[in-house]
This record gives structure tokens, sequence and C-alpha cells, in this order.
């Protein structure tokens, strides 16, 4: 059984800076990939940007540039930096793995930009 925990959400300014965290449970974190998805209200989840197991990233068109996904198999932690913030970027995050064919969403934590 896999836990996935979001943490790190909140307000912030247009402009502003905020770093998301992803805490998994579970001995086998490593050799998966972890991706970051977001739902804005009325809208459908997207994809923001996986990393492989390996390291390897990619990115929605939307958010590069200004956001960055790392890893940390040590801490079983994925982290989602997110810097010049836009008030579109106001959604709520989810971490999310996929392990033998079985989806895992974490409860999401609440990112709104606004002034």
């Amino acid at each position: 059984q896999v836990q996935l925990v979001e943490s790190g959400g909140g307000l912030v300014q247009p402009g502003g800076s905020l770093r998301l965290s992803c805490a998994a449970s579970g001995s086998i974190f490593s050799i998966y990939a972890i991706d970051w998805y977001r739902q804005a209200p009325g809208k459908q989840r997207e994809l923001v940007a996986p990393i492989t197991s390996g390291g390897s990233t990619r990115y929605a068109d939307s958010v590069k540039g200004r956001f960055t996904i790392s890893r940390d198999n040590a801490k079983k932690t994925v982290y989602l930096q997110m810097n010049s913030l836009k008030p579109e970027d106001t959604a709520v995050y989810y971490c999310h793995m996929t392990i033998l064919g079985r989806s895992y969403w974490g409860q999401g934590t609440q990112v709104t930009v606004s002034s």
C-alpha cells in the first residue's frame, strides 16, 4: 500500500513562489516515476510535471521555465518548486504514482495565486 501526502500549498501573490512537497510511504518509492497534477475549478485535472526514477523530467508548456520538479529518494519525497506564479496557476495540486498498473493519488494541496 502506498500513501502520498502533499503539503506546502497556500495563498501567494502573483510573481511569488511556493514549494510543494509530496511524501510517500512504502519502500519502493525510488524505482517509480512520480507526477504532479493540478485541477482548477471547473477544469479537468492536468499533468504539470513528471519525474522518472532516474530523474528525467518534463513540463507542461504552461509552466516551463517557472516550475521545477525534483525528488529525494532517501526522504521518499518529491518537490515542485513554483516560481513566478500567475493567477492561472490557482488549483489543487496532486501527486500521483502508478505502481503495477494501480494508480495512487494524494489528497491534494490548494494553491491560490491572488493579490
